[in-house]
C-alpha cells in the first residue's frame, strides 16, 4: 500500500504537431486567451490509460479501437465482471464492495476513480482515485499554423471532378514547450488499494507517455518527454502543500531567445525544499 504522498512534474515538448485538438474550435490546438497552449486532463488520462493497457494492465475507459475485451461499452465491460456482477443487487447493491471489486479489477479506476452510473441500474457508485493531474500548459505562447488541404480522389464513383467537399484544414504548433503537475493522494489511495507498485507504473506511462500515440496530428518524434520530476515524501501528509512543490520548478526563456523552436532554448532552475528533493528523469 503506498503510505508517502507523490508529486510530480512533466515537461513536454510539441513540434510541428496538434497536441490536442479543440472540437469546439475545429480541432485546432488549444490554447488560453494568453495566446498559451493547453492540453487537457483527460487527454493526458488517455494517453496514461493507453500506457498502462501496453504494459498488460487492465483498463476500465478503454479507446474503442484499443478495445481488448470484446466490450462495447462502459456497461457491458461491468456486467461481464462475475464479482461485480454478484454484489449488484439493485437497489440494495453494496457500494463500498462494489467500488472495492472495481478497483481491484481495473488499475485506472483505482487510480483516477470513476463513476458508475449506468441507465436501467438502481443505484449509482462513485470512485474517488488518488491520482490528480492538472491540464499541461504551454511556457510562452504557441504559434498555430493552419494550412489547407485536399483530396487527390473522390470518395464515391461516378464524378468526374473533386467534390468541393474534398477541402479541410489541418493545424499545428509549430514549437511548444508544455508543463503539467501532478500529484498522488495517500488517503485516497488507501481507500481504492493504489500500491506503491502502481505509483510506479504511472511513472512509467509518464516517461512514454506518447509511444504508441502516433497519427496524423502528432507524426512520430513530434511529441517528446523532456524531463520527469518526482517528488516522493516521507509521510503521508507532508508539511509542504504540492502548490509550493511544483512551484519550485522554474522555467523561463534564455535571454536573447524571443522565438523558442527547441528544449535548449529555455532555462529550467529547481529551488530546494527542505526535507524532500525529487528523482530527476531526463529522457533527452
Amino acid at each position: 500500500m503506498l503510505d508517502h504522498k507523490i508529486d510530480f512534474s512533466v515537461i513536454i515538448t510539441a513540434t510541428n504537431a496538434n497536441p490536442n485538438g479543440d472540437p469546439l474550435n475545429g480541432n485546432r490546438p488549444r490554447e488560453a486567451f494568453n495566446g498559451c497552449g493547453e492540453i487537457s486532463d483527460v487527454c493526458i488520462k488517455r494517453k496514461i490509460r493507453n500506457r498502462l493497457q501496453d504494459m498488460g494492465e487492465k483498463i476500465f475507459v478503454q479507446s474503442d479501437d484499443r478495445c481488448d475485451d470484446g466490450c462495447d461499452s462502459l456497461h457491458a465491460r461491468v456486467n461481464q465482471n462475475e464479482k461485480i456482477k454478484a454484489i449488484s443487487k439493485g437497489k440494495n447493491t453494496d457500494r463500498n464492495a462494489f467500488a472495492a471489486a472495481a478497483c481491484e479489477e481495473w488499475i485506472d479506476v483505482r487510480s483516477f476513480g470513476q463513476v458508475f452510473a449506468f441507465k436501467g441500474d438502481a443505484v449509482s457508485v462513485g470512485v474517488r482515485g488518488p491520482v490528480s493531474i492538472q491540464q499541461a500548459v504551454s511556457v510562452s505562447p504557441v504559434d498555430i499554423i493552419s494550412m489547407q488541404i485536399t483530396k487527390s480522389v473522390n470518395g464515391e464513383s461516378g464524378k468526374e471532378s473533386k467534390a468541393s467537399d474534398t477541402m479541410g484544414m489541418k493545424h499545428r504548433v509549430a514549437f511548444g514547450l508544455y508543463v503539467v503537475h501532478g500529484s498522488i493522494n495517500c488517503q485516497l489511495a488507501e481507500k481504492t488499494g493504489f500500491s506503491a507498485e502502481d505509483a510506479e507504473k504511472i511513472k512509467e506511462a509518464l516517461c512514454t507517455l506518447f509511444e504508441n500515440d502516433v497519427s496524423s496530428a502528432r507524426p512520430e518524434g513530434s511529441m517528446e518527454v523532456c524531463r520527469v520530476y518526482w517528488w516522493e515524501h516521507d509521510c503521508k501528509t507532508p508539511k509542504h502543500s504540492s502548490a509550493k512543490i511544483h512551484r519550485a520548478l522554474k522555467i523561463k526563456l534564455r535571454d536573447g531567445v524571443s522565438v523558442p523552436q527547441s528544449f535548449e532554448d529555455y532555462e529550467i532552475t529547481l529551488n530546494e525544499i527542505e526535507g524532500v528533493s525529487p528523482e530527476i528523469i531526463d529522457l533527452m
